[in-house]
C-alpha cells in the first residue's frame, strides 16, 4: 500500500512508467512510510496483470506470492536482528554476505519469466563492505532486474550508489495529516507522540519505554547526583542501546535550545515549563559544548558499550550545565 501523503509522488513515478531505471533511492525521514511504497513498487513491476494506473492487481499469481512474503523474484536485503539478550544494544548492519548471495541469486534466469526486484532498506545500514558489493552490480546490472533502495539517510550512502540510483525524496506528511493518521489508530496522547518522533506518524509504540523516558525528563528538570546514579542503573538493566537515551537528551536539549530564544519546544510541548525555568538559569553556550558531547558519542549509539557509565557521564556533564558551571564538557 501507499499512504495518501505520497499520491503525488507515485503519480510522477507513474507518468514516466516505460523509462524504469535500473535502481531507485526512496529517501526521507524515517517511519513516514518509504519501505511500503518501495514495496509497493516492487509488486505493481512483478504484477502479471497491472492496471492501466500500473497499480498491481492484487489478484494474479505474482501479487498472492508477494502478498504472502513468497515471491521467488522478489529479494529483501535488510539488517538481520539476533535473538540472543541485549542484542539491541548491537549494530544491526546489512552484511557482504547477504548481498553476495542475492547477486548470485539474480544473475539466475527469472522463476517466474518477468522481472526479478531487489529491495534494499535501510540503504545505509550496509557496511562498506556490502555497500562496495552493491555497488558493482549497479555499475553492471543485469538485465530485467530493478533496484529498490529505502534511506533515511541519505548523506551517509556512497556517492558513487547513489549515482547509479534515480532519486526521489518523499517527504513526510503535514503535521494535520499525521495527527489525523494517528488519531484514527486511537493513540493515546497522540499530538505529544507526534512532536516527540518529529511528525513522523508511522513509529512503532513502545509503552516499556515511557516509563524510562519520563523519569528522564524529571530527573533533567532538577538533576540531582544519586538520582542520577539510580536512573543510569535502572537504564542499564532494561538492555535498551545507548541510542535511545541519547535520542532522548538530544531532544531534551534541542528543547531547552529553543526556550533560550523564547521559542516553543519541538519535542516535548507538555515540558515547555521546566524547559523554560532550565533555560533561565543555564548557559547557551555550555549547552552547545554538551550537544556537542552527545555528538561525539552518538555515532557509538549502536556498538558495545558500557552503557551505564556514558549515561552516569552523560547526566554528570549534564548537571554541571544545570548548576551552570562553565567547565562542562
Amino acid at each position: 500500500m501507499i499512504y495518501h501523503w505520497h499520491q503525488p509522488q507515485w503519480r510522477q513515478l507513474t507518468a514516466h512508467w516505460q523509462n524504469q531505471p535500473n535502481a531507485w533511492l526512496f529517501s526521507g525521514k524515517a517511519h513516514t512510510g518509504k519501505t511500503a511504497f518501495a514495496r509497493h513498487l516492487a509488486q505493481a513491476l512483478l504484477c502479471e496483470n497491472p492496471a492501466a494506473s500500473h497499480e498491481p492487481c492484487g489478484s494474479c499469481p505474482s501479487c498472492h506470492l508477494f502478498q504472502q512474503n513468497s515471491h521467488p523474484d522478489f529479494y529483501e536485503l535488510t539488517p538481520e536482528i539476533p535473538e540472543e539478550e541485549g542484542s539491541g544494544r548491537k549494530l544491526l548492519q546489512i552484511k557482504i554476505d547477504a548481498v553476495r548471495s542475492v547477486i548470485e541469486s539474480i544473475q539466475l534466469t527469472s522463476v517466474r519469466g518477468g522481472r526479478r526486484v531487489v529491495l534494499v532498506h535501510p540503504a545505509e545500514s550496509m557496511n562498506l563492505q556490502a555497500a562496495n558489493g552493491l555497488l558493482k552490480v549497479l555499475e553492471e546490472p543485469p538485465a530485467d532486474v530493478e533496484f529498490l533502495l529505502v534511506s533515511h539517510q541519505r548523506d551517509k550512502l556512497l556517492p558513487t550508489i547513489k549515482s547509479r540510483c534515480r532519486q526521489l525524496v518523499l517527504p513526510a506528511p503535514a503535521h494535520a495529516e499525521a495527527l489525523a493518521y494517528l488519531e484514527e489508530q486511537q493513540l493515546d496522547d497522540a499530538e505529544s507522540l507526534l512532536a516527540f518522533h518529529a511528525g513522523a506518524p508511522l513509529f512503532d509504540p513502545a509503552p516499556e519505554q515511557d516509563e524510562y523516558r519520563d523519569a528522564l525528563l524529571q530527573l533533567l528538570a532538577e538533576p540531582r547526583l544519586l538520582a542520577i546514579l539510580d536512573y543510569a542503573a535502572d537504564f542499564d538493566r532494561q538492555k535498551s542501546p545507548l541510542a535511545l537515551f541519547l535520542d532522548w537528551l538530544h531532544k531534551w536539549l534541542a528543547d531547552v535550545s529553543l526556550a533560550h530564544q523564547n521559542l516553543s519546544p519541538l519535542y516535548y510541548p507538555a515540558q515547555l515549563e521546566a524547559a523554560t525555568q532550565v533555560a533561565r538559569k543555564t548557559n547557551p553556550a555550555t549547552l552547545f559544548r554538551l550537544i556537542e558531547t552527545l555528538n561525539r558519542i552518538s555515532p557509538y549509539g549502536r556498538h558495545t558499550l558500557n552503557v551505564r557509565m556514558q549515561v552516569e557521564y552523560l547526566l554528570t556533564e549534564y548537571l554541571g550545565f544545570w548548576q551552570n558551571k562553565e567547565n562542562t564538557g
